[in-house]
């Protein structure tokens, strides 16, 4: 079950972090990845690396361009590039909230679009947004993170509906904290002690638990699961 072979991915953010980790397990699954990312070290596990600025729209048609000339298609769109700029909402800089949202949703919404467009051509595809569990909850100083994300959810639900017809489906991972290279580093400290008590599994996500849920909503066993938002966050948000 959950094989990919043959499959085209892209997942963006793949040089690092979850996206890097999402590259292996697809590849593992038989999947053919394209990564593509702003930093131009790809993990050994995509067959092809790309340089893209996801919320520049010329940027994104040229790497779309790419990866499909290159494979022939693409059957599988993970959008797992994102940026956390955080502080208190009185004090967060303008700056920071525009680029928050620009990477975070505007960017996600270019490489659907765009991708997309091609699905609907080909007749069907898999898109998975990486969104998380501020999507649905209230962290303190994530304002514009958790906008950004809220906003996934939405995004998610609208192409759902929209494309669904067309053999496309849309969904979201949301997890909580997840254990990555950057993730130890801003969460190893009484702040992080703290919301990690907070998670009913009394634990922070490892980046192979959310790159699973990637690969079972790329799967053709996921063919009925459409808009829906599934959660790696331990339990946080049943609270």
């Amino acid at each position: 079950m959950f094989a990919l072979d043959g499959r085209i991915a892209l997942v963006t953010g793949a040089a690092s972090g979850i996206g890097a980790e999402v590259a292996r397990t697809l590849t593992e699954r038989g999947a053919v990845v394209a990564g593509a990312d702003r930093r131009a070290d790809f993990p050994v596990d995509c067959a092809s690396g790309h340089r893209v600025d996801v919320t520049d729209e010329d940027s994104v048609r040229t790497c779309v361009q790419e990866v499909t000339e290159q494979h022939g298609r693409i059957d599988v769109l993970v959008n797992s590039a994102g940026v956390a700029l955080l502080g208190p909402a009185a004090e967060l800089a303008g700056d920071d909230w525009r680029t928050t949202l620009d990477v975070n949703l505007t960017g996600s919404f270019l490489m659907c679009r765009q991708v997309g467009r091609g699905m609907l051509r080909t007749g069907g595809g898999r898109i998975i947004n990486l969104a998380s569990q501020a999507a649905g909850v209230a962290l303190d100083g994530h304002v514009a993170y958790c906008a950004s994300k809220a906003g996934i959810l939405g995004m998610t639900r609208t192409l759902a509906l929209e494309w669904g017809r067309s053999g496309i489906t849309v969904n979201a991972v949301s997890p909580t904290v997840v254990l990555t290279e950057l993730g130890r580093a801003a969460w190893d400290n009484p702040a992080g002690e703290a919301h990690r008590q907070e998670i009913p599994v009394g634990r922070f996500a490892e980046p192979r638990e959310v790159s699973a849920a990637v690969a079972y909503l790329a799967s053709a066993e996921a063919a009925m699961v459409n808009g829906a938002e599934l959660r790696v966050d331990g339990g946080f948000t049943a609270r």
